[in-house]
């Protein structure tokens, strides 16, 4: 795809440079030959940096073909590169992307935050039961979250059980204790059916031996149960609209039901585990091949590479693994708050997936996500709970916003991927600094549980700390992201999943 034309005024797209082809879709012209679409429609904005950010990533294919050449290792190249609608600028690749290779992989198409991504459980709860004790719920949920409430004691048994072997691993690691979140386990709470991946496949946890020997035994876990910083959150949600009935029905959502949202991934260990990846890319890169222009380094699937990759592919299969372990303590957490407060809460996952990892197979392929959730048809759900309906693709909206729950297609044009998320349409640092008034009037209307207590009348005569904790959340506020109503349409129209309901907030919280 060296040349396309753009077509009539009609067709105009939101950058120059962008072709649309259909109603949804735009083009990526490009030297090296590579297929590029965007799933956006008109409505949707694509930020000039983002696409700037693109091109250059596309420069990795010249270096896959000096490598190659170099290493006589035929056919590594860039194979296929797809956009979400809420694509946007992120550190040298954009959030949203989903990258294909042949004969390599790159840790930096992954990023730091391994397998951050989203888990949605259903509850035995309505909105109506639940709004008149959302007070009580705060308090709650901020002993748990932020005041030494949660009370997650591990093992280093449990902990190396977690890494290498998942969800799974943690659960059969022994019997858990009787108190803290523990108490809000419940039976299919590692599910297969209903985990993107139980387990990611590691030969050792010796990366984070740290981490598993830190407490010398059984202990009170201060790392695993947090939500993370940017845009991660818990969210005590409700269903709000039912678009398909059958499936909702079929996956256990109906209209006026509560539901907990989670994203976080896999904090620290992920930021280690990419580490490792450049790390190990930087010390096999050969000598007399020029370092590229755009800082992105690939690791080869050649047999000289071979230990390398084992080395990164082990921290990041633990980062993952840690990451699902992570989202269920914080859903574990929201139960044990709701129940506190309303009442016995039974329920079951819907499902937990990933937006930064990715997925080799035995055809020399790897897929790589980031900031992007997989949205698998019926061929990547069959033999599953879900192979009548497509994979769940979870989209959430910003704090205070929508989010959405819809089924996949497998559609081949975005490599069966959708959008994690709206997309920020303005930078954090341009969105600390923004409206105060605007602050306080969506504080009024909604709840953010915060380590502050922003009502507390001891922290309000702070006007340091007051200001700190104001800016963090301007970074977050909804006008700083798109609207998710558009970027879900365009998910729809072009026929990349389907909304099977819509979920609107109580209450998140943010860490």
């Amino acid at each position: 795809m060296t040349t396309v034309k753009r077509r009539g005024a009609a067709s105009l797209s939101p950058d120059p440079r962008l072709v649309r082809v259909d109603d949804h879709w735009l083009t990526l012209p490009n030297p090296w030959h590579i297929s590029v679409d965007i799933c956006a429609g008109p409505e949707v904005p694509i930020e000039s940096s983002a696409v700037d950010e693109i091109l250059t990533v596309l420069e990795t294919a010249g270096t896959l073909e000096r490598l190659a050449a170099a290493t006589g290792h035929p056919g590594a190249a860039v194979d296929r590169v797809a956009l979400t609608p809420d694509l946007h600028k992120g550190a040298g690749i954009p959030i949203g992307t989903v990258l294909r290779t042949r004969g390599a992989l790159i840790p930096q198409a992954v990023g730091n935050d391994v397998n951050c991504g989203m888990r949605l459980e259903t509850t035995s709860l309505t909105v109506d039961r639940v709004r008149p004790h959302l007070d009580a719920v705060e308090r709650r949920l901020r002993h748990l979250f932020f005041e030494g409430g949660r009370r997650i004691a591990l093992s280093g048994v449990q902990r190396e059980a977690l890494l290498r072997d998942g969800l799974p691993g943690l659960l059969d690691a022994g019997s858990p204790p009787a108190d803290g979140v523990w108490s809000a386990l419940r039976p299919g709470d590692a599910d297969p059916g209903r985990l993107h991946a139980a387990r990611y496949p590691t030969t050792t946890a010796d990366a984070f031996r740290d981490w598993i020997e830190s407490a010398g035994g059984t202990s009170y876990d201060s790392i695993i149960g947090s939500v993370g910083g940017g845009n991660h959150f818990a969210e005590l949600q409700y269903v709000a609209a039912v678009h398909d009935r059958q499936a909702a029905y079929a996956w256990g959502l109906s209209a006026g039901q509560v539901v907990l949202m989670v994203h976080s991934g896999s904090l620290s260990l992920g930021h280690q585990a990419n580490a490792t990846g450049l790390e190990q890319a930087r010390r096999m890169w050969l000598a007399g091949v020029p370092m590229p222009d755009n800082g992105i380094l690939p690791l080869l699937l050649d047999e000289r590479s071979e230990p390398a990759r084992r080395r990164y592919l082990d921290a990041f299969g633990n980062a993952a693994n840690f990451a699902v372990g992570n989202r269920f303590f914080l859903a574990l957490m929201m139960r044990a708050g709701l129940a506190a407060e309303c009442g016995e809460v039974s329920g079951q996952v819907i499902y937990d997936a990933p937006h930064n990892l990715l997925w080799p197979d035995g055809d020399d392929q790897v897929v790589h996500r980031k900031g992007a959730t997989p949205a698998g048809g019926y061929a990547e759900t069959a033999g599953g709970p879900y192979a009548l309906w497509g994979e769940p693709v979870i989209v959430p909206g910003s704090m205070g916003a929508a989010s959405h729950v819809l089924r996949g297609h497998g559609n081949p044009r975005t490599l069966a991927s959708a959008c994690h998320g709206a997309g920020r349409r303005v930078p954090r640092g341009a969105a600390a600094r923004g409206n105060d008034a605007d602050l306080d009037a969506f504080l009024r209307e909604f709840r953010v549980v915060t380590p502050l207590d922003h009502r507390d009348p001891a922290v309000t005569h702070r006007s340091d700390v007051m200001a700190a904790w104001r800016r963090d959340l301007k970074q977050e506020a909804p006008w700083v992201y798109k609207d998710i109503g558009p970027v879900v349409s365009s998910l729809s129209r072009a026929g990349v999943a389907d909304p099977v309901a819509e979920l609107r907030p109580l209450l998140t919280v943010k860490g």
